[in-house]
């Protein structure tokens, strides 16, 4: 799919059909292509009928206040796009890290939530071959819930509804993702506002770095109950109140592998 933000091409992703205006409005957040400009709309091929490019073109609008986007030069694949091209530096200039009032999730209820609410993915009981994201409130209830064959763009297009429905930044909501924890998807997850992140699969160590940059609390190996915590979330380091967390149904420890 080919994606345009004020009919410049951004561009072009290998994606599952469906959530498509999600997926570009989001990629479009999470890349920091919007500036400080608010979307106004996105619609299927600016320049003609919808069906004529099979519906895989989609343009988000702006009405010309986004900063006018550099082409990539080549086509961004469903499972990566920055993986640590772009120097983590040069994403602390673009974001601030997350403000102290942001929730503070127990490990508990990610780790709760994450194996609730994964084990129902329809399309990947159908097909086996997709990841799944999905936003949480502080309860741990699902507020959006995404399937791609990408699992950035799984997480681009929860971002994306959040962003179309006035609901970022995320601050009192989690990123749950079925996936390794990259560092894109930190980046993403940051660029959205989410307050933690927890993955079934371990973070890469520039994920890592991301989310303690971030002041984002971030969990990884979550499976039968447990979970490594990576990143407490707190900008001063870790207290030592929350270095283990434990409930009745789950328990997370402090890793500083990578």
């Amino acid at each position: 799919m080919a994606i345009h933000l004020d009919d410049h091409l951004v561009t072009t992703t290998m994606r599952t059909p469906g959530s498509d205006f999600e997926l570009a409005a989001g990629f479009c957040l999470t890349e920091g292509l919007l500036g400080a400009a608010t979307v106004t709309g996105v619609r299927y091929c600016g320049t003609g009928s919808a069906a004529d490019t099979a519906f895989n073109v989609v343009s988000v609008d702006t009405g010309g206040r986004a900063p006018t986007p550099t082409p990539r030069l080549m086509a961004t694949t469903s499972s990566c796009g920055l993986c640590g091209a772009v120097a983590i530096d040069d994403i602390a200039r673009r974001l601030d890290p997350l403000p102290t009032t942001v929730a503070r999730f127990d490990p508990a209820v990610l780790v709760a939530a994450l194996e609730r609410h994964l084990v129902h993915q329809p399309l990947f009981e159908a097909t086996g071959a997709v990841h799944a994201a999905v936003a949480i409130d502080a309860d741990g209830e699902a507020v959006v819930a995404r399937e791609d064959v990408g699992r950035h763009n799984a997480v681009d297009k929860v971002v994306g509804r959040l962003l179309l429905d006035g609901a970022l930044p995320a601050h009192d909501q989690a990123l749950l993702v079925t996936s390794r924890a990259s560092f894109e998807i930190v980046l993403k997850a940051w660029a959205a506002g989410f307050a933690a992140v927890a993955a079934v699969s371990a973070p890469t160590s520039l994920a890592v770095e991301a989310a303690r940059r971030a002041a984002m609390r971030l969990l990884g190996f979550v499976r039968k109950g447990t979970a490594n915590l990576y990143a407490s979330g707190w900008p001063d380091g870790e207290p030592p109140d929350i270095r283990v967390a434990t409930a009745s149904t789950a328990s997370a420890t402090t890793d500083n592998g990578a």
